[in-house]
């Protein structure tokens, strides 16, 4: 970087979290959101003295330069996501418990909302991210997706409709997350079938990401009596495997690590009405390299 960066005295350095949020959110990956960051910065370090000069807002510029590149990435990931073996999920991040006090910004990183992102067509979801979570006004969304702001409203509308009916409905606290987890965590350890399935709503889902590498379903399985006779064998494998309550993408869940099968996996849930409604188990190795470090995220 410049020395002006290293300084920090950069825009590009002030607004950098706020910048991989806006990938991550569109891409649902860190690594390509990081991928995208350094092409922002790569573009941004290119411009001329006359030429930063003339950029009027910089975070304004930051943004639509890494959506551009985002909507670009997309593509790419959706020829490999073609070829994807099982569930594709999300990348998990690690994430300061302070994440979940911005409740519109957890709710939108969560990755039950992620999950519903990945419905939405490229345009869509670029539209939705900057309108939704980051309050971008419409003329700018236009300039970053080469769209009239009339057709940006028209988008944004769509986008919204779809969100909103598949979206978690159900805002939970975490004392109550936690103790819901906690009483998973004890079913599970124990092997209580019918623990277990007093913890789970009645269509309950799982879905698992194991990319081909590690041990997952490889379609979700729907039921708490399915999901509850898939779980129960887990004592049989768990002798020096751990279960650690942890904030993922702004929301407690839990971290487990073991000796194979059981392996690592980041867990997150979805709690309705004082049970799991939504289980998305995290276990594709390549995806788990930012769950051992904090992400910083903004808007």
């Amino acid at each position: 970087m410049s020395r002006a960066a290293a300084a920090g005295d950069d825009p590009f350095v002030a607004h950098r979290s706020l910048l991989f949020t806006v990938a991550y959110e569109m891409l649902g990956s860190a690594a390509d959101a990081e991928d995208v960051v350094q092409e922002t910065w790569l573009r941004w370090d290119g411009l001329g003295e006359a030429e930063r000069a003339g950029v009027r807002d910089a975070r304004a510029y930051l943004v639509r330069a890494t959506t551009r590149q985002s909507l670009n990435r997309l593509r790419t990931l959706a020829r490999r996501k073609e070829d994807y073996v099982g569930e594709w999920l999300p990348s998990p991040l690690l994430t300061a418990p302070d994440v979940a006090d911005d409740i519109e910004l957890a709710e939108c990183v969560s990755i039950a909302m992620m999950t519903v992102l990945e419905t939405l067509t490229p345009t869509e979801r670029a539209v939705f991210v900057l309108r939704e979570v980051f309050d971008v006004p419409y003329d700018e969304i236009a300039g970053a997706v080469d769209k009239s702001p009339a057709a940006v409203r028209q988008i944004a509308h769509r986008a919204r409709s779809h969100v909103d009916a598949r979206r978690p409905r159900v805002t939970v606290d975490s004392t109550e997350q936690r103790e819901v987890m906690e009483r998973f965590v004890a079913a599970m350890q124990g092997g209580d079938v019918q623990a277990l399935m007093d913890v789970l709503a009645p269509d309950v889902v799982l879905v698992a990401d194991g990319g081909g590498i590690a041990a997952a379903a490889r379609v979700p399985i729907v039921g708490a009596s399915k999901i509850a006779a898939f779980l129960r064998n887990f004592p049989r494998y768990s002798e020096g495997t751990s279960l650690t309550p942890v904030w993922i993408n702004g929301a407690l869940a839990l971290r487990m690590d073991g000796p194979e099968p059981v392996g690592t996996s980041a867990i997150s849930i979805v709690v309705e009405g004082g049970r799991i409604a939504r289980l998305y188990a995290m276990r594709n190795p390549h995806k788990l390299d930012r769950i051992d470090t904090e992400t910083s995220l903004s808007r």
